[in-house]
């Protein structure tokens, strides 16, 4: 099985597409070639920031923590996501931008922990055929790549600095295989719906996630739920403090969730709103079966 990379650096780092491709061989895909990590090193390009943001043994430590905590509770490696997600969005610290380059979501997939995202994604053989890992899970796009997956999945659902809701969401599959993946979740109130929906066991099946999640898209053609569930207006300032105070932060605890930014949570009357919406909607939608995937 591939193991973890001979070599790391003190920083981490971005790896362009181009350059990510050629370590994207057979042997590593299937699990059984390690990454040539010293090449590896010699074609990556420096981070913006000099800062403790950039410290890369803090993330690969988390990498081993999340096999750790599966392992030694006898879960499922799909269990990990629910664990890692806030915890790697709390210890990066980085904006919305930094996370739109997939350079870095390719260091910490080939640089940093490559056996994490094959321990994580190793698909079951079928057919005969050998079991593998889809290349889109090293580098891919930000709701399929294994860790630009579980930030997105945070940002996108955490509460102001509450991760409880993105544990919540983490611990369906579907959420990011559908609901992750829509633009309406860039809607604070709709995507603490969808999770309040999960949690309070309305939504339970894959199925039933799936047909929420179309029911909930296809709605949004026709009515903004901007208007009917507006949401607090975001100021920078909370996001950036959090990010400055990275300097003297702590090491990310393995046993309680991480604070976050300190933003204003999303309105509970717009919240509200929208679960009751939802769940007429939901009532109305057809739940068809659908293709699942880890």
């Amino acid at each position: 099985m591939t193991d973890r990379p001979s070599f790391f650096p003190e920083r981490l780092a971005l790896l362009p597409n181009a350059e990510a491709a050629e370590f994207l061989t057979e042997g590593l895909l299937t699990g059984r070639e390690d990454v040539p990590s010293i090449k590896l090193n010699q074609v990556t390009e420096p981070l913006p920031h000099a800062d403790r943001r950039g410290e890369l043994l803090p993330v690969r430590d988390l990498a081993e923590d999340a096999m750790a905590y599966c392992r030694g509770r006898g879960l499922k490696a799909t269990q990990a996501d629910a664990w890692l997600a806030p915890r790697l969005h709390a210890a990066l610290r980085i904006t919305r931008r930094e996370a739109a380059d997939p350079g870095f979501w390719n260091y910490l997939a080939l640089g940093v922990a490559p056996d994490y995202v094959v321990w994580r994604h190793l698909a079951e053989p079928k057919d005969g055929k050998v079991a593998k890992v889809a290349t889109e899970r090293f580098r891919g796009q930000y709701h399929k790549q294994a860790f630009a997956r579980l930030w997105w999945a945070a940002e996108l659902f955490r509460d102001g600095g509450d991760y409880a809701p993105v544990v919540t969401a983490c611990g369906n599959q579907d959420i990011f295989n559908t609901a992750l993946r829509m633009a309406v979740v860039n809607h604070r109130p709709t995507a603490q719906a969808i999770v309040r929906l999960v949690a309070k066991g309305v939504i339970t099946t894959g199925r039933e996630v799936n047909a929420l999640a179309g029911a909930v898209n296809a709605s949004a053609a026709t009515l903004m739920y901007e208007v009917i569930a507006p949401d607090a207006e975001r100021e920078a300032r909370p996001l950036l403090d959090w990010i400055e105070e990275a300097q003297d932060a702590r090491q990310v605890s393995r046993n309680e969730l991480p604070a976050g930014p300190a933003e204003e949570p999303a309105p509970e009357l717009s919240v509200s709103t929208l679960v009751d919406y939802f769940c007429d909607l939901f009532a109305d939608a057809p739940a068809e079966a659908v293709d699942q995937e880890d």
